[in-house]
C-alpha cells in the first residue's frame, strides 16, 4: 500500500449509499484500522504502535477518553483508535517545500480531509505581514515574535489561549500557569463545546463536575441508559463494557433520534463469538426520542416515581435538599406535552418506567445529544434528580456517567483550564508561585469569538485542536479570527485553522503521544486523566517525526522565559524535568498528593470523588440538590425540519479520516442528510435530491450549508442529522445553552430547500 500523501483533493462525486447498519465491529472493524493503519505507517510501524496504545507501559490513544480496565488484551484499542493513532504515527511529512509549493490561499480551498491527509508538520512556520506563503522561521524567533506580540497588547486580556482536549496533565498545568502569570484567565478550551452543560448541571447538583462512576460500576449495574451517544463510532471501546454488563445480567435502555448500530449489537473482535458468531445484543428498549425530548422523558419518569412511591425517602432525607420542591414541580407536569416533546407514547414510557423499578443499580451514561441543546443544563439536572430519587449516586454499579470525548479533556480542567477557576485553585497557585493569579473571570469559547469580532482582542495561541472547524457560525469566526494581529496554533498536523490567519500567523509542530519525549534530564513522561477520574501515564516510543519538534511542555515553557523574563518561576526546570511540574501539581490541586510516586503505579491512581466514595456533596447545602426545571416544547414551524450534527464513522472531533459511515451506509461522501421517508413525503421531496440546509434563528440571518444530498433514514419524526464541521455553519454564535454557554448544535431549526433554486447545483 501506498504511504504518500494525496495530491489530488476529495469530493462526493462518487457517494454511494446503502442501508444502515444494525451492529458493529467484527472482522470490518478490525479490517478498516489495520488497513488505514498500514496505509499511513507501514506494516512494522503498525505493529510497533499498535501494541503499545493504550498499555500499563505505553501511550494513551490520542482519540477518546474510555478508560482501560486492571486486564488489558494484546490488542488494547477500537477501530478509531487505530485511525487516530495512524494519523500521528504516520511516515507522511510536510516540509518547507511543502508550503513554498501551495499558498495559504489554496490550502484554504481544500477539504479537511486532504489537509489532514499531508503528513505530519516537521518545524515552526511563519506566515509574514502580507504574504500568503508560510516560511520556516527558527524557534527561538517564533517565541521572540509571540512574546512581543503578547508584550504588546493595551491588556492581557487582549490574547486568547485556547486549549484542547489532546494535551497533556503537565503541558495544561504549565499553559494555564504562564496564562497566569501573564495576566489573564483566558483560557477557553474544547469542554465548552462538548460537555460544559454537564459540569454546569453536576457542579450544582452533586458539588463535582465530573461522573461519579467507575468502569466496574457499568459490571455492576442492573440498568443503563445510553442517552443521546453513539459509542459504536465514537468511544467503541465502550461497547465491550456494555457487553460485560449485560453478561453480568444488566439491562441496557437506548435513548437516541438515531438507531445507532452498536447499540443494537456488537461482534467484539476480541471473542470468538465476535468474529464466527452474531454477537451480542446489547439494547433492550430502544426510545426512539425526538430531539430536545430528554428533560420530558426524564421528568415523566420522575413524576411516575414519586407517585408510586418508589422512591428511596432514606437516602432523600439524609443527603438531598430540595425535594418537597421538585414533588410539588412534577405534580403539574402536562402528559400531553411529554408526548409531544418526547415523540414516545405513555406505552413507551410506562414500559421503560417497568425497567426502572426492575433495577436497584442504574447508571446513565450520556453525551454531547444532552449538552448542546438550549435547555442542556436543566435536561441533565433532571437526569440528575432521576438518579438522586433511587438513591444511585454513591452506589457500587450506580450514578452518572458524561462520557467525554478528546482523550484528555477532563484532565486539562482538572490543571486549570478554565476561565472561570475556583478561588481555592488561584488560592493555591498564588501560595506554591508567589504571585497573584488573576481573579476576574475570563472569556470562554464563545466570548473569545466575539472578543476577536469586537476588536476586544489580538493574539490567539491555540495549544492543539483545530479551532476554526471546531467553533459554530462558521463564517463569523473565520472573519474574527482574521482581523486578529498574530494567530498560532501548536500543532502535529495540518488543519483548516492554519489558512484562516491574522496580519501574522504561527504554525509550531510538536510532538505527539506516540512519540518520545527526550529533555534534559533524561527520558520524560505524561499523564492524563479519562474520563472516570483514572490518572495514568503515557509514554511514547517512537522516534520524532523530524529533529526540529517540541514537546508541548518545551513550548509552553520557552515562550514563558521570552514573554515574562522576569516572572521569578523556574520554567527551564519545569521544562528539563517533568517531575518537577508533578510536584507542584501535587501541592496545587487536590487529589494529586505523591503525583510522582502514585503515577508510577502501573495503571495510575483514582482521584477522589467525595458523592461516588462516601456520598459527601460539596455543594451550597451541603447536600445533593433536587431541582425544579421548567419543561418547554421545542416546536418546530410547519416545513421544517429540526437538524442535529454528528460524527461519521470515519472522523473523530473535526479529524476526518476518510470518506465512509460504514454503520449508516453512507461510502465516499460527507455532504448527506439524513431524513425520515415520512418527512420526505410531507414535504415533497425525494430521497436522492440535492438540497441546501438553511437555518432560521431569531435573528432573522438565514445561513446556509449548500449541496446535500438526501438519504432516506429511520430517524426519528421530524429530525434530521447532517455532519460537522460542514455544518457548523447553520449555527449562530448567539444561539448556545442556558448557563454553560455551549452552542446548540443539536437543536437547528433547518429548511430544505433544492439546491436549484439557490444556484448552487
Amino acid at each position: 500500500m501506498s504511504r504518500k500523501a494525496p495530491q489530488e483533493d476529495f469530493d462526493d462525486s462518487g457517494l454511494q449509499v446503502t442501508g444502515p447498519k444494525d451492529w458493529a465491529a467484527g472482522v470490518p472493524g478490525v479490517t478498516a484500522a489495520l488497513r488505514q493503519s498500514y496505509d499511513q505507517m507501514g506494516a512494522a510501524r503498525t505493529a510497533l504502535a499498535l501494541l503499545r496504545v493504550n498499555q500499563k507501559q505505553g501511550f494513551d490513544c490520542p482519540g477518546c477518553a474510555w478508560p482501560e480496565g486492571d486486564k488489558r488484551h494484546l490488542a488494547e484499542f477500537c477501530e478509531n483508535g487505530a485511525k487516530a493513532v495512524a494519523e500521528e504515527a504516520t511516515t507522511r511529512r510536510i516540509t518547507r517545500e511543502f508550503f513554498a509549493r501551495h499558498s495559504i490561499t489554496e490550502l484554504a480551498g481544500r477539504s479537511d480531509l486532504w489537509l489532514g491527509q499531508q503528513g505530519r508538520l516537521t518545524e515552526p512556520m511563519l506566515k509574514r505581514a502580507g504574504s500568503d506563503h508560510y516560511e520556516p522561521v527558527a524557534w527561538d524567533e517564533a517565541f521572540d515574535l509571540l512574546a512581543s506580540e503578547l508584550n504588546a497588547l493595551a491588556s492581557p486580556d487582549e490574547a486568547v489561549f485556547y486549549t484542547s482536549g489532546r494535551t497533556s496533565n503537565e503541558a495544561a498545568f504549565a499553559y494555564q500557569l504562564f496564562v497566569r502569570a501573564f495576566g489573564t484567565n483566558n483560557l477557553p478550551d474544547c469542554s465548552n463545546m462538548c460537555h460544559e452543560s454537564s459540569g454546569s448541571a453536576l457542579n450544582e447538583t452533586i458539588g463535582i463536575g465530573k461522573g461519579s462512576v467507575l468502569l466496574e460500576d457499568l459490571h455492576k449495574s442492573d440498568l443503563i441508559f445510553v442517552v443521546g451517544q453513539n459509542p459504536g463510532t465514537n468511544h467503541p471501546r465502550m461497547l465491550s463494557a456494555l457487553e460485560e454488563a449485560k453478561k453480568a445480567g444488566a439491562r441496557i435502555v437506548a435513548v437516541n433520534p438515531l438507531p445507532e448500530a452498536g447499540l443494537m449489537r456488537f461482534k467484539n473482535p476480541q471473542r470468538p463469538s465476535g468474529v464466527t458468531g452474531r454477537g451480542t445484543a446489547l439494547a433492550d428498549r430502544y426510545l426512539q426520542i425526538r430531539l430536545n425530548g430528554d428533560l420530558a422523558l426524564f421528568q415523566s419518569l420522575n413524576r411516575l416515581l414519586v407517585e408510586k412511591d418508589a422512591i428511596d425517602h432514606a437516602f432523600i432525607a439524609e443527603h438531598t435538599a430540595g425535594f418537597e420542591a421538585l414533588k410539588e414541580h412534577l405534580t403539574g407536569l402536562d402528559w400531553e406535552e411529554v408526548l409531544e416533546a418526547t415523540g414516545l407514547t405513555r406505552a413507551d414510557i410506562d414500559a421503560v418506567l417497568g425497567d426502572v423499578l426492575g433495577a436497584e443499580r442504574i447508571v446513565v451514561c450520556w453525551a454531547m445529544g444532552l449538552t448542546q441543546h438550549r435547555n442542556a443544563v436543566p435536561t441533565i439536572r433532571e437526569v440528575v434528580n432521576f438518579l438522586l430519587l433511587r438513591g444511585n449516586i454513591g452506589r457500587p454499579g450506580a450514578g452518572v456517567c458524561p462520557v467525554r470525548g478528546h482523550s484528555n479533556v477532563q484532565g486539562d480542567r482538572t490543571m486549570g483550564i478554565f476561565e472561570r477557576p475556583a478561588a481555592a485553585f488561584l488560592d493555591a497557585l498564588a501560595a506554591e508561585f508567589s504571585f497573584e493569579p488573576p481573579r476576574e473571570h475570563g472569556l470562554d469559547t464563545v466570548e473569545a469569538i466575539r472578543a476577536m469580532r469586537d476588536g476586544r482582542a489580538g493574539v490567539f495561541l491555540g495549544m492543539g485542536g483545530n479551532f476554526v472547524r471546531a467553533t459554530p457560525d462558521s463564517a463569523v469566526t473565520e472573519a474574527a479570527m482574521r482581523r486578529l494581529r498574530l494567530t498560532a496554533h501548536v500543532s502535529t498536523k495540518l488543519n483548516r485553522s492554519h489558512t484562516v490567519t491574522g496580519e501574522r500567523a504561527l504554525i509550531l509542530p510538536t510532538l505527539g503521544r506516540t512519540e518520545r519525549d527526550e529533555q534534559a534530564a533524561g527520558a520524560q513522561f505524561v499523564s492524563v486523566e479519562d474520563s472516570m477520574g483514572m490518572v495514568h501515564a503515557s509514554r511514547g516510543r517512537l522516534a520524532p517525526a523530524g529533529p526540529k519538534l517540541l514537546s508541548e511542555v518545551a513550548i509552553v515553557c520557552r515562550l514563558a522565559r521570552a514573554a515574562l523574563p522576569a516572572s521569578g518561576i523556574d520554567w527551564a526546570a519545569m521544562e528539563h524535568d517533568y517531575d518537577v511540574i508533578r510536584d507542584h501539581v501535587s501541592r496545587v490541586v487536590p487529589g494529586f498528593e505523591r503525583f510522582n510516586e502514585r503515577i508510577r503505579e502501573p495503571g495510575g491512581f483514582t482521584l477522589p470523588h467525595a458523592p461516588r466514595d462516601d456520598r459527601r456533596f460539596p455543594t451550597a447545602t451541603g447536600k445533593a440538590n433536587l431541582t425544579v426545571n421548567g419543561l418547554e416544547v421545542l416546536r418546530v414551524p410547519e416545513g421544517r425540519l429540526l437538524l442535529q450534527t454528528v460524527r461519521s464513522h470515519d472522523q473523530y472531533n473535526t479529524t476526518v479520516y476518510g470518506m465512509d459511515d460504514r454503520y449508516r451506509g453512507v461510502k465516499a461522501g460527507r455532504r448527506v442528510v439524513f431524513v425520515n421517508p415520512d418527512d420526505l413525503a410531507a414535504l415533497g421531496l425525494a430521497d436522492g435530491a440535492t438540497v441546501d440546509l438553511v437555518s432560521e434563528w431569531s435573528d432573522g440571518v438565514e445561513r446556509r450549508a449548500t449541496a446535500f444530498r438526501i438519504i432516506s433514514y429511520p430517524t426519528a419524526k421530524g429530525c434530521a442529522a447532517a455532519y460537522f464541521p460542514e455544518t457548523n455553519v447553520l449555527v449562530p454564535l448567539d444561539s448556545t445553552a442556558d448557563i454553560s454557554n455551549t452552542p446548540t448544535s443539536k437543536s437547528i431549526v433547518v429548511r430544505l430547500e433544492p439546491a436549484e433554486a439557490a444556484g448552487t447545483a
